[in-house]
């Protein structure tokens, strides 16, 4: 048996906001409800959706990498650049506006703090 992640809970401060400004970054499918509970879900591809749930409790902030193609980085890269969402070249520190020239990757923290990040080669595996 193949293990796979189906789904996960992003907690949020406006559910529908953040999974439209999510689903519309990465350029996939998104809906300001769903049929079942209480989400916001971005449908990020046929395996995986990210499920934004409205909180007002206090919660974690989590880091989201997602594997593109080079053709689709540009596209969400060009996005991001569109939407005026400062992003960096690392994880941490302040914002400059660049692509990691080692890894090719890019990171925005917005709306709620949490760490996206786009790549077109996962590190994590070499």
């Amino acid at each position: 048996m193949s293990v796979q992640l189906d789904h996960f809970i992003v907690p949020s401060r406006d559910a529908p906001q953040a999974a439209k400004r999510l689903g519309e970054l990465l350029g996939v499918r998104w809906a300001a409800s769903a049929s079942i509970g209480p989400f916001s879900p971005v449908f990020v591809n046929e395996g995986l959706t990210l499920d934004f749930q409205t909180t007002k409790e206090a919660f974690p902030i989590h880091h989201y990498c997602f594997r593109v193609t080079p053709e689709e980085f540009e596209a969400i890269v060009g996005r991001v650049k569109a939407a005026g969402i400062p992003f960096r070249s690392s994880v941490f520190g302040s914002n400059d506006n660049k692509v990691d020239p080692q890894f090719g990757n890019i990171y925005w923290s917005e709306p709620d703090g949490h760490f996206w990040e786009i790549l077109t080669k996962s590190y994590a595996r070499s």
